[in-house]
């Protein structure tokens, strides 16, 4: 009888799917990536930002103190470490770089503007334009307590924007002010702090809820008010800022905030930027906003939904013992940029492209000289790649070809003897033959 004691156990093969909600990038996917993010950097560094970066883990502290309970309880990854710490994969990027400013406050020159590509985590359910693991661009002003952070934000918002491939007629701006909401939920309606709390979540969801919920939410949160609430929903149902003011107190029509709202508008139309909006109902979800928040709505019905979201957070650094320090910022997701891309640029013209030149040794007595000439080319920073299959040197061409591949340099006994070299751009099939030693002149732009 067999002895089956040590035979192994038999075990399901492992799938080869990447966990739910992230991706695997493939070459042809980093090129993609790897656009999107020149887009971002480019931008990001026309302005004066400088790139900075952090660490993916965070202690969940940080993100119960400014981002929200619901935030940390709800859609973050969060374990406890061996050293009995709890740990968050940050979610977002603001809390982090308010706690890198605060560390060295006194050391950072202001204002200062930093700019980072973080990978974040978020557990929620997948979706288009929204996964579980995104990059994201985060710029941030510090240091400016003028409207002209704002302007600037969100002028490189729009300058990405135009960089993708959409016209100003092809997505909105949408401005608001969290200072005009706590003034309505404290000053105009004189809701208690909880009250007011409700009344702000509640405004955050009115786009993801039917209208019917929503005006019965308004109306359980003023209980017995209901000509309040009926004011409220009257308000909130305004088509532009000059009706939403025709609702307000006349004490209320000129409030600081009303004025904010207005004059960034106003600055953004001064650089040409047209396609802004009042939207009184935006929230900006974070607790850490203290004025104007802003939103970039793709107006495509393939993408109709939010492709850049920031505001004003000027008190995030107390939570640090830090003294009060303006700032303004944005985030922006790879995923939309992605679909935005797809929809408005296409993303046939992003090729992957490994090298700038391939050469075809075609038997393998060449490939000395072969890598001779390569590390030449390499040496003067011409991307040059071998090819060291035993295939014919016309599917060795059309590899290269395949790979997108500019021009290759086939190299056979001839060539290794005379020293004269072949140069052909696969595209037009034009050759040029060159010596050895004038080489690297033809790779010159």
């Amino acid at each position: 009888m067999a002895d089956t004691q040590n035979t192994p156990e038999k075990h399901d093969k492992l799938s080869t799917e990447p966990y739910k909600g992230v991706r695997d990038f493939y070459p042809e996917d980093m090129a993609i990536q790897k656009r999107i993010f020149s887009i971002w950097r480019d931008t990001a560094e026309k302005y004066g930002y400088e790139e900075y970066s952090a660490s993916v883990l965070e202690p969940s502290a940080l993100y119960r103190a400014k981002s929200g309970e619901e935030l940390v309880n709800e859609q973050t990854y969060n374990f406890t470490d061996r050293g009995e710490r709890e740990v968050t994969l940050r979610p977002e990027m603001t809390p982090t770089v308010a706690r890198m400013i605060a560390a060295r406050r006194r050391d950072i020159m202001m204002p200062a503007r930093w700019y980072s590509i973080p990978n974040l985590f978020r557990y929620e359910q997948p979706q288009r334009g929204r996964l579980r693991e995104h990059w994201q661009l985060n710029v941030d002003i510090f240091g400016v307590t003028s409207l002209n952070a704002e302007i600037e934000i969100i002028n490189i918002a729009y300058d990405i924007m135009i960089a993708y491939g959409l016209k100003n007629t092809d997505f909105e701006i949408r401005l608001n002010n969290r200072k005009l909401v706590n003034h309505i939920n404290k000053d105009v309606f004189a809701l208690d702090q909880d009250a007011a709390h409700k009344l702000s979540k509640i405004l955050d969801k009115k786009a993801k809820i039917n209208e019917e919920t929503f005006v019965s939410s308004v109306k359980e949160i003023f209980a017995e008010r209901s000509e309040d609430a009926k004011k409220f929903l009257a308000l909130i149902n305004s088509n532009n800022i000059e009706e939403f003011i025709s609702h307000l107190p006349q004490c209320s029509a000129n409030h600081e905030s009303v004025r904010e709202v207005r004059e960034v508008m106003a600055g953004l139309e001064r650089l040409g930027i047209t396609n802004v909006s009042f939207a009184q109902t935006l929230m900006r979800g974070l607790d850490y906003y203290t004025g104007i928040v802003f939103e970039i709505f793709d107006l495509n019905p393939e993408n109709r939904r939010s492709v850049f979201g920031g505001g004003r957070y000027d008190d995030l650094l107390s939570i640090f013992g830090n003294e009060k320090l303006p700032a303004v910022g944005f985030g922006a997701g790879d995923v939309i940029a992605r679909d935005l891309l797809e929809t408005y640029s296409g993303l046939n013209d992003t090729k992957n492209t490994s090298a700038d030149v391939a050469i075809c040794p075609i038997n393998e007595n060449n490939t000395p000289y072969a890598l001779d000439i390569a590390e030449k080319l390499r040496d003067s920073g011409v991307r040059t790649v071998i090819d060291f299959s035993n295939k014919k040197i016309g599917d060795k061409i059309a590899n290269a070809n395949r790979r997108n591949i500019a021009r290759v340099i086939c190299i056979g006994d001839e060539e290794v003897a005379n020293g004269k070299l072949t140069i052909k751009v696969l595209s037009s099939g034009e050759e040029t033959i060159t010596n050895e030693s004038d080489l690297l002149s033809h790779f010159k732009e």
